[in-house]
């Protein structure tokens, strides 16, 4: 079972707010996940960025591959 951290979306139209997920990567954008590990909403000024770091650095060395958007947003927050 390949596992990815990617983002879920959530909010109304044209104000998008995401949850940071551990899923399965064959399930929907906004399907079944195993866990939420975190918050990104890019509407507030700064955006804001709030994740587990112990639990995506586990899941990270549990050999999760983050997509390319939570891979920018991880590097920015110093946990990769």
């Amino acid at each position: 079972m390949a596992v990815k951290i990617r983002l879920k979306r959530l909010g109304q139209k044209k104000a998008p707010f995401y949850r940071v997920i551990v899923a399965d990567s064959r399930s929907p954008r906004d399907g079944k996940f195993i866990e939420e590990i975190g918050i990104y909403d890019p509407t507030q000024e700064p955006s804001v960025f709030r994740v587990d770091e112990e639990a995506a650095k586990k899941w990270l060395s549990n050999g999760a591959q983050p997509t390319e958007i939570v891979g920018k947003l991880f590097k920015k927050a110093g946990i990769m």
